[in-house]
């Protein structure tokens, strides 16, 4: 059996409210089991976040080509907005 540990939770206004519907709706029993059912959502999306980075991050190490200077990328963003900035104060 898992070991528990009480804690005191100071809830606003809304997420009270999301507990309550939570216990009303008969899907719980207790707050306990709210709450553990939304840590593990967090960790399951945590987890698929972790994953998409590393997946991210190895894309972007096997990646050959060259890498772009920072000023080349800031240069070329300045450029993009002038040319958006341009184009849209010919469309008023």
């Amino acid at each position: 059996m898992a070991s528990t540990k009480a804690i005191s939770v100071e809830l606003s206004d809304k997420q009270h409210a999301i507990l309550r519907r939570q216990l009303e709706s008969g899907r719980y029993e207790n707050a306990s089991e709210v709450l553990g059912d939304a840590l593990r959502l967090m960790a399951s999306r945590e987890a698929i976040w972790d994953e998409w980075l590393r997946g991210e991050v190895a894309a972007s190490m096997a990646d050959k080509r060259p890498p772009v200077a920072m000023d080349e990328v800031f240069s070329r963003i300045e450029s993009r907005h002038a040319r958006r900035v341009k184009a849209a104060k010919r469309g008023k």
